[in-house]
């Protein structure tokens, strides 16, 4: 078994196109994408509904490649958004936005969904981010997997970005997580004791028309079948880009320490699918702010002591790939500041209004980008996780 991989990354997030009068979202993905894609080509794509669209940076080698690309995706996506009067908008949820009035891509692949998983298809009004790390071996990869799957649930804590849904306050700080798993083939994959039984298990599957085809798997963590890498799915998408820079590094840091411990022959913990399936719910619910469920410990802590615990596992390889500085600096604010869920609450709070919110995430989508890609009459929140407020939204 070779020892030799680089790791490399993909990125993909979505989007949501976002009216600036109504703050609603807008179905106009086909005109969006049609122009974007003279600049961004296939890096950008429609999704499941008009109102939301779908980028994909190219293979990256290093974080700064990612936060290059992020940059340019985001920047292009938000001009381009402009040109027809929109917004762009990255949240795993909208706060008010009805899925009922949400039209389907007119699309084979799409419109098949919708006839297959009805309500479910109907009601996929949520946008998440997908990070692939490059492995050469379907085999090391499945080995890898067996063990990532185990660390999962601090990803979610810390990117957990989507407390609203249909104009309430779901309680959770990743709403989408839930509501995702809903679907047959989601979540948690089991543990496979070899690539046969994996292989055998998708075959199932297909013959038992119970998937069309392999890529139809959607686990939180799952081998692609259109690329050699390993795709973990568990990210709410990020409101910024350095949120998911970070979340790109702790991804592939992960997936470096299992394939350490793989290489040194070290079997993977036999942790029950219900502790693992309860630990995903305690990141989904509480996010940063309540205890999160420690699985090899098998005890519940303070969301920051198991942030903190993970960041240990993941320090010998953060450093070897010169990552350690950036990402343990990005996860300490993320902590002090909030993720996602707790900023978007924190505008909430200032006058009950999700409208703010949406501006906010709006605001927040294109920090990071060039100056020119903000629009200025959003531009009146001051650092919300530091000031503890915000300019009144003058709607």
């Amino acid at each position: 078994m070779s020892t030799t991989e680089v790791f490399s990354l993909g990125v993909e997030e979505e989007y949501q196109i976002v009216d600036p009068t109504s703050r609603e979202l807008d179905s106009i993905a086909e005109e969006i994408v049609q122009e974007a894609q003279k600049t961004l080509g296939k890096d950008v794509q429609l999704e499941i509904q008009l109102s939301q669209v779908e980028v994909a940076t190219p293979v990256c080698a290093s974080l700064a490649e990612v936060r290059d690309q992020l940059t340019r995706l985001r920047g292009t996506v938000i001009d381009v958004a402009h040109v027809f009067h929109k917004r762009i908008a990255s949240s795993g949820t909208h706060p008010f936005s009805l899925w009922q009035e949400q039209p389907f891509t007119p699309r084979a692949r799409y419109l098949a969904l919708e006839r297959d998983y009805q309500q479910l298809a109907r009601e996929q009004a949520i946008f998440g981010c997908h990070v692939h790390v490059g492995i050469s071996q379907r085999e090391l990869g499945l080995q890898i997997m067996n063990q990532a799957r185990t660390w999962l649930s601090p990803l979610i804590a810390l990117t957990a970005n989507s407390p609203f849904w249909c104009g309430l306050d779901t309680g959770y700080a990743s709403y989408r997580i839930p509501h995702w798993g809903r679907w047959p083939q989601s979540g948690l994959p089991q543990h496979f004791s070899s690539l046969r039984d994996y292989d055998n298990l998708l075959q199932l599957l297909v013959k038992t028309r119970s998937i069309d085809d392999p890529t139809k798997i959607y686990w939180d963590i799952r081998l692609s079948e259109r690329y050699p890498t390993i795709e973990v799915r568990v990210a709410d998408v990020c409101l910024t880009i350095d949120e998911a820079v970070m979340a790109t590094a702790l991804i592939r840091a992960l997936i470096r320490a299992c394939h350490e411990q793989v290489i040194q022959r070290q079997q993977a913990e036999p942790i029950r699918m219900e502790l693992l399936r309860m630990a995903h719910w305690h990141a989904a619910r509480y996010g940063l702010e309540g205890d999160l469920l420690d699985v090899h410990a098998q005890e519940t802590v303070p969301a920051p002591v198991m942030i903190e615990r993970f960041l240990t596992f993941l320090r010998p390889s953060l450093e070897a790939s010169n990552d350690w500085q950036e990402a343990s600096t990005l996860v300490q604010k993320t902590l002090r500041e909030g993720n996602g869920a707790m900023r978007q609450r924190r505008i909430y709070r200032q006058r009950q209004e999700l409208r703010d919110v949406v501006d906010y995430i709006v605001q927040e989508t294109a920090a990071g980008t060039p100056r020119s890609h903000i629009d200025p009459s959003i531009y009146h929140y001051i650092n919300p996780g530091l000031s503890g407020g915000a300019e009144s939204n003058p709607i």
